[in-house]
């Protein structure tokens, strides 16, 4: 499932429909392919990343459809450079259609510059495998406490 470099799995890797969907969600936005990252979607998706309020959600109600997450997408992937993936654990009950991964991304910005986010992101699928639910938990204040110039 994963069809990216940038992301470094090191945690439990079996073909749990939650644990498939999250990898090919974060290898999509690795590639920057919108189109393919919406195929990982369900039309009636809920995406929170983060969970309540925050610069990309200020009334903290969530990104709500495809047009919702496309509008996410270009407010908070688009303007990227690189995104990396260390996904260093993943809990997912084979009799659920839920798993919650626990990792870090770092954000590389065109000028060099780069954040590194420590969170949990926990993905609900439906029954063709599509994330309805994808709420991710991290602080903003600590993510750009981690901001590093070139």
């Amino acid at each position: 499932m994963i069809t990216s470099d940038a992301i470094a799995w090191n945690a439990p890797n079996d073909p749990h429909p939650a644990r498939a969907a999250s990898q090919r969600s974060y290898s999509a936005v690795a590639k920057g392919d919108l189109a393919e990252w919406l195929t990982v979607y369900a039309e009636d998706c809920v995406l929170e990343d983060p969970v309540g309020r925050s610069m990309f959600d200020p009334e903290g109600k969530g990104h709500h459809g495809h047009a919702g997450i496309s509008a996410f997408w270009e407010k908070a992937i688009a303007p990227i450079a690189s995104f990396e993936f260390d996904i260093y654990d993943s809990f997912a009950n084979p009799e659920s259609n839920t798993c919650a991964n626990i990792g870090r991304i770092k954000t590389a910005f065109p000028d060099g510059s780069y954040t590194v986010t420590e969170l949990i992101m926990v993905y609900v699928v439906d029954d063709d495998g599509r994330v309805k639910s994808m709420k991710a938990f991290w602080e903003p204040d600590r993510t750009m406490a981690s901001f590093t110039k070139p």
